[in-house]
């Protein structure tokens, strides 16, 4: 069975961006990585957790309202697959 880090790096072709995203409530602040693919569809993975995956959505609407409603902030910026190839 693969680690979450290995589904994650399975996924490195197929990803159009990522963003993190922090919960400023508690301190140090939880970060959230949300990558999305070419083709809408985003997850949401715990890196200090050894990349976990906490959360699958078919559009980005949809996890962006699922780390909203546990007030999770997105950090300024958007990583771009096109800026890092």
């Amino acid at each position: 069975m693969l680690s979450p880090a290995q589904v994650l790096a399975d996924k490195a072709n197929s990803w159009q961006f990522v963003e993190l995203w922090v919960d400023p409530v508690v301190f140090p602040p939880k970060v959230l990585m949300l990558v999305c693919d070419h083709q809408g569809a985003c997850d949401i993975y715990n890196p200090t957790s050894s990349y976990k995956l906490v959360f699958s959505s078919s559009t980005y609407e949809d996890a962006q309202l699922w780390l909203l409603e546990d007030e999770y902030e997105r950090v300024d910026g958007r990583l771009l697959a096109e800026e890092v190839a």
